[in-house]
């Protein structure tokens, strides 16, 4: 009954000359990247301009192994990214510029700006940035986990947040952690986690227990809020990024004393 009532809207629409909104297309490689060490992606604000240099996403551990409490902020950066179309190609070389942030403090995170607007790269390439979501993500959402240096996407549900996940000397807060069949690893650090059904990002993939070790390198463990420690071997996590909407202004601009930006400062 309820797909003959759909069958029919849709009949009525059509008559009526409404245009029907186009279904959400597959999350694919489009807008993804190739570090030398890692995997990110061509990312913009939900207010970026065509005229606005791109942004690119990726780890801070894949700038650097940063110490826990340090924060770049507005560097220079010569840095090379290869950039995808959405069956994976390598379809050119993207050049930065500045690293505007990058820290593993707090969350796993760091952006490039890049030498080339968004509206340059998408004339000459075709290609698209993917957009921030500026939202939190939900519990069992669809995610998609595109890894341009490994060129595969892994496709599972987000199985939880994690109050703090602990690795050496790292702590991040509010984590995603993945459903089994999200088995990341080495290289697809960076990889922008896709909500499936906006086609949006709300995380970048970071880390997972390798050997079932306690809160050591390659094995963070979770620490709820009154402080119990639970080991996962094999789980695999990720940071949340919408909380870096509030941080950025006109232009892709980085200004973290703007309302709501709670992100580490230096």
């Amino acid at each position: 009954m309820a797909r003959r009532l759909a069958t029919t809207l849709l009949t009525v629409i059509a008559a009526l000359g409404v245009a029907t909104p186009p279904a959400q297309a597959a999350v694919d490689f489009t807008g993804t990247v190739k570090l030398s060490n890692c995997s990110g992606s061509l990312v913009r604000l939900p207010g970026s301009r065509p005229a606005d240099k791109a942004l690119v996403l990726t780890n801070g551990h894949c700038v650097e192994l940063m110490k826990a409490g340090q924060v770049h902020v507005d560097q220079p950066a010569d840095r090379t990214f290869k950039l995808l179309d959405g069956s994976g190609a390598e379809i050119s070389t993207l050049q930065s510029t500045r690293l505007v942030y990058a820290t593993m403090t707090g969350t796993d995170a760091a952006f490039y700006r890049l030498d080339k607007t968004y509206q340059q790269i998408q004339r000459q390439h075709g290609v698209r940035a993917l957009e921030l979501s500026a939202t939190r993500p939900v519990a069992k959402a669809e995610i998609r986990i595109a890894s341009g240096y490994w060129k595969k996407i892994y496709s599972c549900r987000i199985d939880g947040f994690v109050h703090q996940v602990k690795e050496a000397s790292w702590t991040w807060h509010d984590s995603l952690r993945y459903t089994p069949s999200c088995d990341t690893i080495g290289g697809t650090s960076g990889s922008p986690i896709i909500d499936d059904a906006s086609g949006k990002v709300v995380g970048v993939n970071n880390t997972g227990n390798e050997s079932g070790g306690r809160c050591t390198m390659n094995n963070p463990c979770e620490v709820d809020a009154g402080g119990k420690i639970t080991v996962r071997k094999g789980t695999n996590y990720g940071q949340q990024t919408f909380g870096f909407v509030a941080c950025f202004g006109p232009g892709t601009e980085l200004s973290l004393s703007l309302p709501g930006c709670e992100v580490a400062k230096p």
